[in-house]
């Protein structure tokens, strides 16, 4: 017998010979921001610091979180600041990087309900992915920082993650697995967050700059991201409840 797939409104049926396999629908989707959402630091100014430019750099990725400078600009510019940093730091940096907590618990449980998870960050894959791989979480898109011999160039390679790319991202998994946005859950911390806070079903300010904290619909104010899951199941059932 060959392999037969069916697909009805995103349900798919699988049958071998007396096989039958049943999939069910994804039931949602939480986008995330990283750096200052997932993690506690910043990954540019982890880089920064061993390049000697901590200062500098730390001081405008302030600026841009805090909307006042143009992201994409402002990453070009810190990014240029890393010239000659050597990639072998990557592996150095994974050891300073802090998960806040709860993000297992959330991640886990968001699995067990059949949500998918995904990072969008205006960070870097280099020092995203292996924590992505490690907290099992399902998409990423990140920015890359291109190397040659071993050395950072002070370049990004590809396109730059911008604010309106995160919301982009947002969209594109939602319809990859046949959600609709009010079954879509996106947080951060920074203004490059708001189009996807603002654009998801649930939007969700974490530990926020104030331009954020100002626009989302929903803030967590302590360091716990399994809040998130009290959020979603509070969602729709108490108007008034929107700080945790």
């Amino acid at each position: 017998y060959g392999l037969l797939k069916l697909e009805i409104r995103g349900l798919f049926l699988y049958s071998k010979g007396e096989r039958l396999e049943r999939i069910m629908d994804v039931k949602g989707l939480l986008v995330m921001d990283v750096d200052g959402t997932l993690v506690q630091e910043e990954g540019i100014d982890l880089l920064a610091h061993q390049a000697g430019v901590g200062e500098k750099v730390a001081r405008l990725t302030s600026k841009a979180m805090n909307g006042h400078l143009d992201f994409s600009s402002s990453l070009r510019e810190r990014v240029a600041l890393l010239k000659g940093l050597k990639t072998s730091v990557f592996a150095d940096l994974q050891k300073q990087i802090k998960v806040n907590p709860g993000a297992e618990q959330l991640i886990t449980e968001l699995h067990r309900r059949g949500y998918k998870v995904g990072l969008v960050s205006g960070g870097f894959h280099e020092l995203i992915d292996p924590l992505a791989s490690a907290l099992e979480i399902d998409l990423v898109c990140a920015n890359r920082l291109e190397s040659k011999q071993g050395y950072l160039t002070g370049r990004v390679y590809g396109p730059i993650v911008t604010p309106e790319g995160k919301k982009e991202k947002l969209l594109t998994w939602a319809n990859q697995y046949h959600l609709r946005l009010n079954q879509t859950v996106a947080m951060g911390d920074g203004a490059n967050d708001l189009p996807m806070i603002e654009a998801a079903g649930i939007g969700i300010a974490f530990m926020a700059k104030p331009i954020v904290a100002e626009k989302a619909p929903y803030h967590i104010e302590k360091r716990d991201l399994s809040q998130v899951l009290n959020i979603i199941d509070q969602h729709g059932k108490d108007k008034k409840c929107t700080s945790f």
